[in-house]
C-alpha cells in the first residue's frame, strides 16, 4: 500500500461533491481527484503543508473540473484526464493503460455512460477505486450521454472487480438511493447499511469508503443480473 487519500467535501449542501487528494507516501507526489471547488482543496493542502502535482479527472462536468484552471495557475500542476472537454487538460489517459502517480498505479477504466468518456481510476495494488458520477454508495449516476445499456456494461466492469477494493464516488447521495433500494430488496445488510450510513454523516463524516463487495450486496443497480432488470430498477 503506497496511497494515501484525504477525502474534501466540496460544494457543501448545495451538490455535495468529494474531491480527493491522493498522497503517493513513498515519493510525496500528489495529486486531486475531481476539483469541484477550489478554497476547501486549498485549505487541506496548506494545513498538510502539499503542493499537489496533478488534478486526476473522471469525467468534464463542470462540478468535477471547476477548479481545474485555478489549480493548475496556483500549483503549475498538471492536468490528467481522458477527453478534450476538461479544461487544461494536459495528459490524456484511455481505456485499458495504466497511469503512475509516484509508485501508486491506476489503472484506468472507461465507462462511458453517465457522460461519453467517463473513466475510473483504479489503484489496484491499493484496492482503491474512485468512481466519479459512475456509482455512489446505493445508486448510480444519471445518464447525460448515454444509455441504459451503456451503463448497465459499465457497472458490469465494476462487478468484476474484487470484494476487498474500497470504492470512493464524486457525491455524497446515499441518502437519495435510501428508498429505491429498500424497495428493491430490503434485506437485512441493507438496514444495517443504512443505520451505519445514518450514523456517519450524522457525525458529519463521508459514508465511504465502503467495500465494493457490500455495495455489490445493497446497491439495486448493481444487483440487476439483466439489463431488463436494471431498467425497472
Amino acid at each position: 500500500m503506497t496511497l494515501d487519500v484525504k477525502s474534501i467535501l466540496t460544494r457543501a449542501r448545495v451538490m455535495d461533491n468529494y474531491s480527493y487528494l491522493l498522497i503517493d507516501e513513498k515519493t510525496k507526489l500528489s495529486a486531486i481527484i475531481d476539483p469541484s471547488e477550489v478554497a476547501p482543496i486549498v485549505k487541506v493542502c496548506n494545513d498538510l503543508s502539499i503542493k499537489p502535482d496533478y488534478v486526476l479527472n473522471t469525467h468534464h462536468h463542470f462540478d468535477h473540473t471547476d477548479g481545474n484552471l485555478e489549480l493548475k495557475k496556483l500549483y503549475n500542476l498538471k492536468i490528467v484526464g481522458a477527453e478534450d472537454r476538461i479544461p487544461g487538460i494536459d495528459i490524456k489517459v484511455k481505456d485499458g493503460e495504466t497511469w503512475a502517480l509516484g509508485e501508486s498505479i491506476a489503472h484506468i477504466i472507461d465507462v462511458s455512460a453517465h457522460t461519453q468518456g467517463h473513466i475510473l481510476w483504479y489503484f489496484k495494488d491499493d484496492k482503491m477505486l474512485f468512481t466519479g458520477d459512475t456509482l455512489f454508495n446505493l445508486c448510480i449516476g444519471g445518464l447525460f450521454e448515454g444509455t441504459p445499456q451503456e451503463m448497465f456494461e459499465a457497472l458490469k466492469k465494476i462487478k468484476l472487480l474484487p470484494d476487498d477494493v474500497s470504492f470512493y464516488p464524486g457525491h455524497e447521495y446515499t441518502m437519495h438511493g435510501v428508498e429505491d433500494a429498500l424497495r428493491y430488496n430490503p434485506s437485512k445488510e441493507l438496514l444495517e447499511y443504512v443505520k451505519n450510513a445514518e450514523l456517519r454523516l450524522s457525525k458529519g463524516l463521508p459514508v465511504h469508503p465502503t467495500k465494493l463487495g457490500i455495495e455489490k450486496k445493497v446497491n439495486p443497480y448493481l444487483q440487476a443480473n439483466t439489463l431488463e432488470e436494471f431498467t425497472r430498477t
